[in-house]
Order: structure tokens, then sequence, then C-alpha cells
């Protein structure tokens, strides 16, 4: 007869990627696992930082703004719009109607670009190879408004104080009507691929999910705020450029859990084309009207105007060495970025910002990995960071 042994089983500590050339060390996620089980979830957020808002601290204004294209590099006007809109409270600027509808009509295809990438990524993650080369194809048409208009793919430094840097080009309107026109045909594409897909619903429904309260809690912003029932949505509940005069729905769910930020996610995007449309129909009325500031201590004049006037290419030089001499006053403005509420506090001192500080919403969300993971098989730790939308960039700056 043998003796009966009774083992017991013990958790342990794993460290869990994300495997990926840029993210080692910028998130270590040290899993604690009973068999398969998650425990506890902790990250440790490092390695990264690039010190953003003190090299910002001595920049002036002008030559800060290419750093916030930086941050969330898969949503890089929506960084600036953040600067800009912080900059412009201090200013107390009335930006000219056309400038704002510009405004509006990037940060909408930046919307778009994001959670192209954010849910076809996602997608590639659980195991879903198809969306992922169908959403990157959409993605270069829309980068090549960005070069078409700011002569960058990726980091255009195009918003600035007082308007836009350019005007659009000719024929760029028609071309992003005629975008949008195919644009929700592919959409319902990858809605076909995914909604009813086992796979994709088995690993996604009843996973990180979430209340009203943690979400509020936890400071939880953007999509993940809104699959618990919350409406929050600064383009609404804050309106800033000209979203108060456009219709469009701000997309809110009650479940919360990733199968409900997937969907919000994709609804999103049709109400961008929405936007989009809307823009584009006021744009064309406006073809003829100024899209920055009669301002030249804070935008510049056109370029031709340069060649007949001394005093404007003065003012021209004085703002690109000297920059923008802004009262010593502080504010702090929050917009809708597609990950969530993007806020930027600066202390003004004359031409440099005395003190910057980034409120990112990827930061925020990171946080509550364990709340979203704890009691989840270890394979669901991939679908909820997916589903967080993180970009290290701005979480670790």
């Amino acid at each position: 007869m043998f003796s009966q042994k009774f083992y017991q089983l013990k958790s342990f500590r794993l460290n869990f990627g994300p495997q990926h050339p840029s993210a080692h060390g910028v998130l270590r996620l040290i899993l604690e696992i009973h068999g398969e089980i998650i425990n506890q979830a902790d990250p440790h957020i490092g390695l990264l930082h690039r010190g953003t808002e003190k090299l910002i601290e001595h920049k002036n204004y002008l030559q800060a703004l290419p750093y916030f294209d930086r941050l969330d590099y898969v949503s890089m006007m929506i960084q600036e719009h953040s600067m800009i809109l912080t900059l412009e409270k201090i200013l107390i600027t009335n930006i000219p109607l056309k400038g704002q509808y510009i405004r509006v009509l990037f940060s909408e295809i930046t919307r778009i670009l994001n959670h192209l990438m954010s849910i076809t990524t996602h997608a590639l993650d659980v195991g879903a190879l198809t969306p992922f080369l169908w959403g990157f194809e959409e993605r270069e048409k829309l980068l090549e408004f960005y070069e078409r208009v700011s002569g960058a793919r990726m980091h255009a430094n195009y918003f600035r104080p007082g308007g836009v840097q350019y005007d659009l080009p000719k024929t760029l309107l028609n071309d992003i009507y005629k975008f949008i026109l195919q644009f929700v045909s592919r959409v319902e594409e990858v809605e076909e691929l995914l909604n009813n897909n086992r796979i994709w619903k088995q690993r996604l429904i009843n996973i990180g999910l979430l209340n009203k309260k943690q979400a509020i809690n936890w400071g939880f912003s953007g999509p993940l705020l809104r699959s618990t029932g919350v409406f929050w949505d600064l383009r609404k509940t804050t309106p800033y450029e000209t979203y108060q005069k456009i219709e469009f729905k701000s997309i809110v769910s009650a479940y919360g859990d990733c199968f409900d930020r997937y969907l919000i996610r994709m609804e999103e995007m049709r109400q961008s084309i929405k936007i989009i449309n809307y823009c584009l129909n006021l744009l064309f009325f406006l073809k003829k009207k100024n899209l920055k500031l009669e301002n030249n201590k804070i935008s510049t004049p056109k370029r031709w105007k340069l060649k007949k006037s001394m005093e404007l290419l003065i003012h021209h030089f004085k703002l690109y060495s000297e920059g923008i001499a802004a009262t010593i006053n502080s504010a702090y403005a929050g917009l809708e970025a597609p990950k969530g509420e993007l806020g930027v506090f600066l202390l003004t001192f004359f031409n440099k910002p005395h003190r910057c500080k980034i409120r990112p919403p990827g930061f925020f969300h990171l946080q509550g990995l364990n709340l979203m993971c704890k009691g989840h098989f270890l394979a669901d730790a991939v679908t909820v960071i997916g589903t967080q939308d993180i970009v290290f960039g701005e979480v670790d700056r």
C-alpha cells in the first residue's frame, strides 16, 4: 500500500511580455498565476522615459509642438490639438471658422487611423490576420491625406496656434469624399468577419469586465469608460472647436467587456465619417476664407505677402526665432482623443512654458490592468491589453 500524499499547488510569478522590439522594459507585466488563472497583474512602467515634458519646458511653443506628434504615434494630429487648445486658451484668440473645420476634419481622420490600428492589431493578437491586412490598406489612404496637407506621413506638425499651417490642396476635399464613400463598406467587411466569429466572441465576451464605479474611480475615459454606460465624450460634454454645430452620436454601451469596447470603436468610425462629411460640405463654401488668425505675433502671414512688406518679414523672423509671447498664466484643456481624455496643463512664462504636464488616457488605463485581468486565464491578458489600446509613447513620457 502506498501512503496517500496531498500536494498543494503554489502560485508562481511570470514575466509577461509584451514581446516587441520597442516594448521590452517599457511594460514589464508581472503576473501571479495559479495554474492558468491570473491572481494578480502588476504593471511596471519604465525605460522609455524621454523626459518629454522637461524638454518642452526648454523650448518655445512652436518648437514644443513636434514633441506631441511623438507621444501617441498612432493618432498624431490630435496630440498636437491638445497643446494648441491650451495655448489658445491662454492667448484668448478667436480662430477663423475655416481653420476650426480643418482641425475637426483631420481630428476625425486621425480617430479612424487610430481605431483601424487598434481593432486590427487586437484581432491579430487574438489570431485573426485578414482584418489587419484590410485595415492597413485603408490607413495608407488616410496617411496620404496627412502627407498631402503637411508633407509628412506621420509627424505632421500641421496644427498651429491661430489655425493650421497650410491651406488644403485643391483636389484634397474631393479625394477625402471618395474615401468616405467606400470606407463604410470596409467597416462592414471587418464586422462581417468578426461580429459573429465564434473564436472572436469567445475570446472577448465576458473578458475584462468593468462597472461604472470602477471605471470612474480609476480615471478611465474614452471607449473604456463609455463601455460601462457612462456618457462622457468631451466633444459633447465640453465642446471645443465646432463640434457643438455637428450632429453625431456619442456611442455608449452598458456591459463593460472587451466585446463592448470593440463594438464602440467600430461605431465611432461610422460617426467620424458623418463628421468628416459635414466638414467637407462646409469647407467647399469656405474655400476663399482665411484659415489662420490675422495676428502676426501668433501666426505667419501668406508667403507672397512677406515679399511685399518689410514689417511682415520682421514679424515672421521674430515669430520663428523668439516664438509666441504669452502673459504669465496657466490653463488646462482636454479633448476627446481616440483612446480617451487627453489633456495638457501649461503654466506660461513669456515665450516658453514654465511647466508642462500632459494627461494621457493610456497611463490611467494601464493602471487598471490588474482590475481587468484578475480571475481570467493567462491567454486573456493578451485580449485585455489589446482592448486597452495602449501606446507606450504617451504612457511613459
